[in-house]
């Protein structure tokens, strides 16, 4: 298992989070500022099986691509999203205790 942790620019990311649900896709939106990359973004967290994590990426590039032809203009900052893979294997539940 993976977790995509995707800091997308603002403009993308009504697209982003529309066409990813569209494709199956589940994700956990924050909102999100700081040192990093500034304000403008949001950041999203993708959790994936690890075959998986290829076509993640394909899908999230193509979103932008598309987006940026519909709009026909890109964001004017020079990235669209940065992504961070992490290893989430050891993930658990923490569920409601019965008692």
């Amino acid at each position: 298992m993976k977790l995509m942790v995707c800091i997308v620019n603002d403009f993308y990311t009504t697209e982003v989070e529309k066409q990813m649900q569209k494709k199956g896709y589940q994700m956990t939106e924050l909102s999100s500022s700081g040192g990093f990359l500034k304000k403008g973004n949001t950041t999203f967290l993708f959790g994936v099986h690890s075959e998986k994590i290829e076509q993640l990426k394909q899908d999230l590039k193509e979103v932008c691509i598309s987006y940026e032809k519909k709009k026909r203009k890109r964001s004017e900052t020079s990235n669209r999203y940065t992504s961070f893979i992490l290893a989430a294997e050891d993930a658990m539940l923490f569920a409601k205790s019965s008692s």
